[in-house]
């Protein structure tokens, strides 16, 4: 078979990251009045929500490791058809104790396919190139996310306005879409997700899953090696308790101005799909921020520039005010998530990828349930706007975590720029830390 190009590889999967998350568009604005349909009131669909987290929690770094062990391709495999399942029961679910099952399913869908999709990306265009820049393709498939959850909504949407099919109602309708969807998603991955790995014999397949607890336990034994590495995983910490502002206090915040909880849902749902573009047009913006900033310098000004949005959100008195301030935020979002991720990508050279990024993606659920209780307690005790405010403090504090990946690029250029046989007054402390599959060593 051909080598794919640099090209190639970035359009196979921004094509393949579209497919991933155009059922999501379809899901998000008609899953909880279908739950409501069907009978569940909202206590009962906070708890069937929490069977995801609680799965994702639980299996985010072993499928990591799943993922670096046996292959990125199978294990995006099970987890789209994992997806496809819970939609087909989603749509028939009428109790409980399935849409429990729904939830449970979805969030191992979620473990297994946090991570997989980019690591191929990264390594596929590396193979290519072992110079090439991904940062900006990490950029477009942020962009390429908000389209696709944006064109989702939309379609979703306009299926419930047609009305109910025959016996479907018209909730119903979008599911049966995204189901539809995800079979297309599943024929295409089969096709464009192209995987270079050596041949298995006999008890490979065992061995490389018997071989993913260590490759978990040697992802986090690279936070012990790497102080860049850490500070950057810390970053998602603060992220998560943060990102409580903006996604669960927002409405609260918008019903304060407005007047009322009806009107904040009517102004919240344009504006949710709005934001969805908002992050789409701030993820288009990398290219440009690594060109005029670099990647660490413009991360922590983002991370500042958020806070400020978030202040801005508890602080403007009228809906425009608040609303203009959650685009604003969203938008930020969208241009900082590329940049840390291209950031971390550079901290880890070999097997064991996906299971540092599944690590760095977990950070942020302890994060966000802390925020969730703290932000939460403050707001009913204080007011919104204060719990805001304190979540503004927390997004800017992560700021300064990116100075040692700073530091370690300036570092880095010094070195490369050097004439061949110049000292630079000892060794050099490394950028990444390169992990080859007899261990872990520090050093590039």
């Amino acid at each position: 078979m051909t080598a794919l190009t640099v090209t190639q590889v970035r359009r196979r999967f921004l094509v393949l990251h579209a497919l991933r998350w155009l059922p999501t568009g379809l899901m998000v604005p008609v899953m909880i009045l279908l739950m409501q349909e069907r009978g569940l009131t909202l206590s009962q669909i906070g708890l069937v929500s929490v069977a995801q987290g609680l799965v994702v929690l639980a299996l985010e770094l072993p499928t990591g490791g799943l993922a670096d062990a046996v292959g990125r391709r199978p294990v995006l495999l099970v987890a789209w058809i994992l997806n496809l399942a819970s939609l087909l029961v989603f749509a028939v679910a009428d109790s409980f104790a399935l849409f429990f099952l729904v939830w449970a399913l979805q969030g191992v869908f979620r473990a297994l396919d946090s991570g997989p999709l980019e690591s191929w990306y990264v390594d596929a265009t590396l193979a290519a190139d072992p110079d090439a820049t991904y940062e900006p393709g990490l950029g477009y498939a942020g962009t390429v996310i908000g389209v696709a959850i944006g064109a989702g909504a939309l379609i979703s949407g306009g299926l419930v306005a047609l009305g109910p099919i025959g016996p479907v109602s018209a909730l119903t309708v979008p599911v049966l879409v995204a189901a539809a969807l995800q079979v297309v998603a599943l024929l295409v991955l089969l096709v464009l997700l192209v995987e270079v790995r050596p041949a298995k014999v006999s008890g490979a397949l065992r061995a490389s899953v018997l071989q993913a607890p260590r490759m978990v336990g040697q992802a986090i034994g690279l936070l012990r090696r790497s102080r860049v590495l850490f500070a950057l995983v810390a970053v998602e910490l603060f992220w998560g308790f943060g990102m409580v502002t903006f996604e669960s206090l927002l409405p609260v915040r918008l019903a304060e101005v407005v007047g009322g909880a009806e009107r904040a849902a009517t102004l919240l749902g344009p504006a949710s799909s709005a934001a969805w573009l908002a992050q789409a047009a701030g993820a288009a913006l990398t290219p440009l921020l690594l060109r005029s900033l670099g990647a660490a310098p413009a991360a922590a000004l983002l991370r500042v520039l958020q806070g400020v949005t978030v202040v801005g959100m508890g602080l403007f008195a009228g809906p425009v005010g608040v609303l203009i301030a959650y685009l604003a935020c969203y938008s930020v979002h969208g241009a900082s998530n590329p940049l840390h991720m291209g950031l971390l990508h550079r901290q880890v050279d070999g097997p064991y990828r996906t299971s540092v990024i599944s690590l760095n993606s977990m950070m942020g659920q302890p994060g966000f349930a802390i925020g969730a209780v703290a932000l939460t307690a403050l707001a009913d005790t204080v007011s919104v706007t204060a719990a805001m405010l304190v979540g503004a403090v927390v997004l800017a504090v992560a700021a300064p975590l990116y100075l040692p990946a700073w530091s370690a690029d300036r570092r880095k250029k010094a070195t490369d720029t050097a004439e061949p046989g110049e000292g630079t007054g000892g060794p050099a402390d490394p950028t990444p830390v390169v992990v080859d599959r007899a261990g872990l060593t520090s050093g590039a």
